[in-house]
């Protein structure tokens, strides 16, 4: 499954996110003023920090309202942020119009049952490792770490090694075998 994305993930252009199960555990505190706390993991910060230097464009669509997702989408420059989107298929689709590609050319990751109508329309569909079975089920590739624990940088990982880039993010880091 992993070959497969990776030979997908040339033709990728852009990279949609869902939040709670994939940039986050999926678990909401809450407190008397209301949610009070999410956790998002510095490697998939990185990752995607990583892509949008290789030219990829980056949104989120998430079902929930959250100013915590907000200020963390404007930390790492993510571009559109769509919060409340439960439609995320015509999220999608609105979101191919605005950048003028097709859904063929997008990859999406998400981890529930509201994620699906547009993990199917995507080239390329990702889930964190705890995803909902039927989630994994639809996907092109399930990702090995979970969510909010890494799986985002999975999937980045992917994208720029299919689109030609890990070589030489592999020699800016250092990576490459020195024997």
């Amino acid at each position: 499954m992993m070959s497969t994305a990776i030979d997908r993930a040339g033709g990728i252009e852009a990279f949609v996110l869902d939040v709670d199960g994939v940039l986050t555990d999926g678990q909401l505190h809450y407190g008397p003023e209301g949610e009070s706390l999410k956790s998002f993991h510095a490697r998939d910060g990185l990752g995607l920090a990583l892509l949008r230097e290789t030219g990829m464009k980056l949104a989120i669509v998430s079902g929930r309202d959250s100013p915590l997702v907000a200020a963390r989408a404007k930390e790492l420059r993510i571009a559109p942020c769509w919060l409340g989107r439960l439609d995320k298929g015509k999220a999608l689709e609105e979101l191919c119009e605005h950048w003028g590609i097709l859904p063929r050319t997008v990859a999406a990751m998400g981890d529930d049952l509201v994620d699906v109508p547009m993990l199917r329309r995507v080239g390329l569909s990702f889930a964190p490792a705890d995803a909902d079975a039927r989630v994994r089920a639809t996907v092109h590739c399930v990702v090995k770490s979970r969510g909010g624990f890494g799986a985002v940088r999975d999937a980045c990982e992917i994208l720029l090694e299919g689109r030609g880039h890990w070589t030489d993010l592999a020699r800016r880091f250092e990576l490459e075998d020195r024997t």
